[in-house]
């Protein structure tokens, strides 16, 4: 198979699909692999490093996608990239449809088959290409949440740690699934007052169990979640319905109850947000004031660490690239259930239940459009 990779476009992006190392395991299984020349420099790899383990490079985005099978991207399309997608072609990346319509609806359209990372699933519903990304946007949650609550920044003027003798900041994460539990550990090292929230006890247990309290636990109802919200320091959204809109835990009142200053990071963006008041901001501009309270909602928080997000994620996508490469569409999703469960639109249609029912459009199954 052609395996393509374009430079990513979306603003202050600088992750890449694949390394020279994983370009390397691909053209060993036999596939050509091609990549649009200076993909990789924002992750610290130059042509010339590709170009050593058997790629080839192509000056422009339209040589990558004119020639290859399949596109590996790391964010979801921008417009002048679905436009260059041909119907059969696939595209492996991060799509996030149910929080954008116009882009579902335009890549369903297209004809193509993409197929996204943070929808494939395990059997024990597992997210293995979602989870080292939310491993980076926890860890990174805590430390934007405490550049923010610098006075300077438009924060209350807050340590997070405090010191011996001042109380330390509150931290509240709502969700203590991957991306919540890194962002409360690294709270809690960072000598925060940590509470996590989830509807999942199991998730609470392991919390506590491993970090001996260090963690308050709490089970998550619109009462806890008013009471635990008002005297937050840091707020942290990390809620996540896999391939769904993520849910608005959090109120506009309960964001209005707020004290001036504090910070809320919404980790959720990808999917919408969980926070009534958020709304996508880019590194550029990653925050705005809303009820005097100071939101950061970037939607690709690990692009701002692309050398390590970028080995991150290509070590978890390798296996299931080599896959589809290997096997192709049709023998790859009817040999794992995984990939199949990727598959969100195919041949003009809407192949996701979860996409399609977030965004009131028409659904129908992998098996109904694609025959397998």
């Amino acid at each position: 198979m052609i395996v393509g990779v374009p430079t990513e476009i979306k603003t202050h992006e600088y992750r890449v699909a694949l390394t020279p190392a994983t370009a390397r395991e691909a053209v060993e299984h036999g596939h050509d692999v091609l990549l649009q020349s200076g993909a990789g420099e924002g992750s610290g790899h130059a042509d010339d490093d590709y170009t050593a383990q058997g790629a080839r490079i192509v000056p422009t985005a339209e040589d990558v996608f004119a020639e290859a099978e399949m596109v590996l991207k790391v964010k979801e399309p921008q417009p002048d990239e679905v436009a260059m997608l041909s119907p059969g072609q696939i595209l492996f990346t991060y799509l996030h449809l149910a929080a954008d319509k116009e882009l579902a609806t335009t890549l369903r359209d297209s004809g193509a088959v993409g197929i996204a990372y943070e929808t494939v699933e395990l059997p024990g519903h597992g997210l293995p290409l979602l989870a080292p990304m939310s491993e980076i946007a926890g860890r990174m949650a805590v430390q934007v949440g405490a550049y923010f609550l610098e006075k300077a920044e438009g924060g209350r003027g807050i340590l997070l740690g405090g010191i011996p003798g001042v109380m330390p900041a509150k931290v509240v994460v709502v969700g203590a699934g991957m991306a919540g539990a890194n962002a409360a550990v690294i709270a809690m090292g960072m000598q925060a007052r940590v509470v996590a929230l989830d509807r999942n006890a199991d998730k609470l247990r392991h919390l506590d169990a491993t970090y001996r309290g260090h963690i308050m636990t709490l089970s998550s109802n619109r009462l806890t979640l008013e009471e635990q919200v008002v005297d937050a320091d840091l707020l942290v959204g990390a809620a996540l319905i896999p391939g769904a809109s993520a849910p608005k835990l959090v109120t506009e009142d309960m964001i209005r109850s707020m004290r001036p200053g504090s910070v809320v990071v919404d980790i959720s963006i990808d999917q919408g947000g969980c926070f009534a008041t958020s709304r996508p901001t880019s590194h550029d501009k990653p925050v705005y004031v809303e009820h005097e309270v100071v939101h950061y909602a970037v939607t690709n928080i690990p692009g701002a660490v692309p050398h390590t997000s970028t080995y991150g994620l290509t070590n978890a996508t390798l296996p299931y690239i080599l896959q589809i490469a290997d096997l192709g569409l049709a023998g790859s999703v009817s040999a794992n259930p995984a990939i199949r469960a990727g598959v969100n639109v195919a041949e003009g249609e809407v192949v996701h239940p979860a996409v399609a029912d977030s965004l009131d459009l028409e659904y129908r199954s992998v098996a109904e459009v694609l025959g397998f």
